[in-house]
């Protein structure tokens, strides 16, 4: 059993678990144990092989809060915060869609971070977690009427238009409001024709696509003049975003290269470049880091003559969170078909975690009493759901002594879970901690039936 540990035991004692199994060589190949590095980057594994992140007991955890559990790494979360502020500047936003809570909302705010919102609901998360409306950046390809007038009415700070729908609305809605000390700032959201190497259901950049305005067909071009007139709003800048999970530091610059074209002869004083970039989910992928990201943003930029003095800011939402959490869950069958599969079932499923469903997405599994062991039994972990396609992993690796009981765990599970979680089949959502130097809180308590029938009228 492990106790909670000062922050520079468990960190000390991961240096020299790392290098250990970089001598074994214990990487790579079917079988081989989780790659430490999709791990947060608190976790601790015992001599035993038993996992702690930020010093916490993850079999504990689940103990004491029950399955299935979202584990976050708050230290890790407040890391990548500072480097995407140390890469991007003032300005740059965590995107709120990859995961939101009022404890999430202030811990960015906390790192210097405004907020990307796009929905009334994430507007208003935000606001009572007591960031302040200038902070907030509100995103939305069919913001209504009453969604514009609150971003109005409690001043935030960048409003990105995405249609002509949208600008008519401003118009009236800034037309109709009494005199303001500022002006609304306002970004146009145009689509720079890329086509990001990702699932199509999470590419926005291309041509065929609900978001923005065209810069090939002349419509971005007629939304800032169409702004550039209005007395109502102040533009201030160009936003661009080519879509989700991009691995690719190609498609970044040829955006970049687009936007800043497009944007350079308008003379405007801002401009983002959205956020998607991709992080590993699995043993032997790799992704580029956010500083790597925004070196090569801004010298795609530069090459295209955007001025030095241009405020370049960026969006990162999946890279902050996604290898933070880890998700616990309890086996509760192990279904053997002699010559087809074996199937674990456990006590969440596509509810918690729809990305594999929605995205095919991979995801790796272990089981936190053994983390650094070999996985040679090859299985199918499948959810409680009522669906053939209810899959968590579908050719998962996990350890030959798996028993009915087990806490199984899947990593990088920080963004887009809890976020797109339902209660299909009135399964309640899980529980969110956070765990630092030794402790867990709850910020997200779990659902009980009492809330699932609590709007039934």
């Amino acid at each position: 059993m492990l106790y909670p540990l000062s922050y520079w035991g468990w960190a000390v004692h991961r240096i020299v678990s790392d290098m250990t199994r970089r001598r074994q060589g214990r990487t790579g190949g079917a079988g081989a144990p989780l790659e430490p590095r999709l791990l947060p980057d608190s976790a601790w594994i015992d001599p035993s092989g038993r996992l702690a992140i930020a010093g916490v007991d993850l079999v504990g955890l689940a103990e004491r809060h029950g399955t299935p559990l979202f584990v976050y790494d708050e230290g890790h979360i407040r890391a990548r915060c500072r480097e995407a502020r140390e890469a991007f500047g003032e300005g740059v936003a965590y995107a709120t869609k990859a995961f939101l809570c009022k404890a999430m909302a202030r811990l960015a705010h906390e790192e210097g971070l405004c907020l990307d919102v796009s929905t009334g609901g994430e507007l208003e998360v935000a606001l009572a977690a007591r960031v302040p409306g200038d902070r907030l950046v509100l995103h939305g390809n069919n913001k209504s009427d009453a969604e514009l007038a609150r971003a109005l009415e409690v001043g935030v700070g960048r409003i990105v238009v995405d249609s002509f729908d949208e600008i008519t609305r401003l118009g009236r809605l800034t037309d109709d409001a009494p005199p303001r000390a500022t002006r609304p700032r306002v970004l146009v959201r145009v689509t720079p024709g890329i086509e990001a190497h990702t699932h199509e259901f999470v590419r926005t950049g291309q041509e065929d696509t609900k978001f923005g305005f065209s810069v090939a067909s002349g419509a971005a071009a007629k939304a800032v003049a169409a702004l550039e007139l209005m007395g109502g709003v102040e533009l201030v800048g160009v936003h661009a975003h080519i879509g989700s999970q991009v691995f690719d530091v190609e498609s970044f610059e040829q955006a970049a290269e687009v936007l800043g074209s497009f944007a350079a002869p308008l003379g405007l004083p801002e401009l983002v470049v959205g956020g998607g970039l991709g992080v590993a989910y699995v043993n032997g992928e790799q992704a580029p880091s956010i500083t790597e990201w925004a070196d090569a943003t801004r010298v795609a930029l530069a090459k295209v003559g955007v001025p030095p003095g241009t405020r370049v800011t960026a969006e990162p939402g999946r890279s902050i969170v996604a290898a933070a959490a880890v998700t616990l869950y309890r086996v509760g069958s192990i279904k053997e078909l002699p010559g087809v599969r074996t199937y674990v079932s456990v006590d969440g499923g596509m509810s918690d975690n729809p990305r594999p469903v929605l995205y095919g997405s991979g995801y790796e599994a272990f089981l936190p009493r053994a983390t650094d062991a070999e996985r040679p039994r090859s299985v199918r972990i499948v959810g409680k759901h009522c669906e053939t396609g209810d899959v968590l992993v579908g050719e998962a690796r996990l350890p030959a002594d798996l028993v009915v009981g087990d806490v199984l765990a899947t990593p990088v599970t920080g963004a887009y879970g809890y976020s797109m979680a339902s209660n299909y089949n009135k399964v309640p959502r899980p529980p969110v901690v956070f765990v630092a130097e030794g402790e867990a809180r709850v910020v997200v308590r779990g659902e009980t039936v009492e809330d699932l029938l609590r709007l039934d009228v």
